[in-house]
């Protein structure tokens, strides 16, 4: 029988991912909180769970690393998803893409005088895109952690990031002054392995949708 290897990223994904594995017959043997293990066994035998970082799931799967996964929508527009079948937006670890300033910067008119804005972000290809779209011109600068802290310390006008309660901006000062797009989890495939192990990918894929629709 075929090993059916999926990776999923430590966190939110992995929690909201468990009840929709469960639907499909599979439960995760460890918890990834208390192992030390980077590669978890499940109660069936042919099927592992891989943990990696959330921005590295779909590099695993497209490289086959992993034959399947789940990675959020602002992780696959950075990446690019190219080779990558993408066959269910999962619903879960629901959050969004949003523009944020301080609270005393005001962002509408120095985007309608054309100022250039300095930018700070984890996600350069969404904020380019945004930007671009709307005529104004940027300059960006790429951060790894600690958004927030850019604009705070004159490093950036704004950032570009996620955003689900809004608590970590309103705890720095920080307000949010556009939505770019709604982010969820997708499910993501490797298209050789779609092909060589159809019959037990699609019985997964199919399990994960109907746990979905009834959601």
């Amino acid at each position: 029988m075929n090993v059916i290897t999926l990776a999923l990223s430590k966190g939110r994904i992995f929690d909201e991912t468990l009840p929709l594995l469960k639907a499909a017959g599979i439960e995760v043997l460890e918890d990834p909180e208390t192992s030390r293990k980077l590669i978890l066994t499940t109660n069936l035998a042919h099927v592992r769970v891989v943990l990696v970082r959330a921005t590295d799931v779909p590099t695993y799967v497209e490289y086959g690393g992993a034959d399947l996964g789940v990675t959020g929508k602002d992780t696959l527009i950075e990446h690019g998803g190219l080779g990558l079948y993408q066959p269910l937006d999962l619903n879960i670890a629901k959050c969004r893409m949003s523009v944020a300033v301080r609270a005393d910067f005001d962002y509408a008119s120095a985007v309608r005088s054309g100022s250039r804005l300095k930018v700070a972000t984890k996600y350069t290809r969404i904020a380019r895109e945004f930007f671009a779209q709307k005529g104004v011109h940027v300059d960006l600068i790429k951060l790894y952690g600690s958004m927030e802290l850019a604009p705070l310390t004159g490093l950036a006008d704004a950032i570009v990031d996620l955003v689900s309660t809004g608590s970590t901006l309103k705890a720095n000062h920080l307000i949010e002054v556009e939505r770019i797009m709604d982010i969820s989890s997708r499910l993501v495939v490797n298209q050789a392995a779609l092909k060589l192990k159809q019959h037990d990918i699609r019985a997964i894929i199919d399990a994960f949708a109907g746990a979905v629709k009834k959601d």
